[in-house]
């Protein structure tokens, strides 16, 4: 095998690791908690169906990409719960390491292009970057909802730090905004999220 196919494959193998990576959003119907992997392909195909909501024309292949590389980091960094305030200090200390190790696995050119485009969701400047956190934030939203809130009620969040992370969601998609908005209003009426 020549170099480059080994670094690529090498890449391939590690990334299997982030199937291990449990996320605090469990499956539909309360099953068990989502894996990474699982939580990237979910996201990346509904990118897709959904790309008629973005707010501005996209590249759906960058952000299906997008979607599919945004948490291979956390394989050395560790899941961070999106409402976990001490976690989310030092959470990008530990991406930027675990970005740079790797990525590093890979050829230089592709070490490189991956990066940029892991960079630039996290920077959610570009219509791409906007929409791929769209579906970071409804996806998740989508599975507690079907599962009444449990996972809000399990750590205590409430209705205004739900809210505070769906900003994105409306850069990317006014329209997936305003779906947010109903589920939320529906689970503070429901009692599975505190409107205060």
């Amino acid at each position: 095998m020549d170099e480059r196919l080994k670094k690529q494959m090498d890449f391939a193998l590690e990334i299997d690791k982030e199937k291990n990576i449990f996320r605090q959003t469990h499956l539909s119907g309360y099953g068990r908690n989502e894996n990474d992997a699982e939580h990237a392909w979910h996201m990346s195909i509904m990118a897709y169906l959904l790309k008629e909501y973005a707010n501005e024309e996209v590249d759906i292949a960058r952000v299906m990409i997008m979607c599919l590389i945004h948490d291979i980091v956390e394989i050395d960094a560790g899941d961070t719960y999106a409402y976990d305030e001490e976690g989310l200090k030092t959470q990008k200390a530990r991406e930027d390491a675990a970005k740079e190790r790797i990525f590093s696995l890979l050829p230089a050119d592709q070490k490189e292009e991956l990066i940029a485009i892991f960079d630039e969701f996290e920077a959610c400047e570009t219509p791409e970057s906007k929409f791929a956190h769209s579906m970071d934030n409804i996806q998740p939203l989508m599975l507690n909802n079907s599962n009444n809130g449990a996972d809000w009620k399990a750590h205590g969040v409430d209705a205004k730090t739900v809210y505070g992370r769906h900003i994105k969601t409306k850069l990317g998609s006014e329209k997936l905004y305003e779906l947010a908005d109903e589920i939320l209003k529906e689970n503070i009426k429901k009692g599975n999220l505190n409107g205060s």
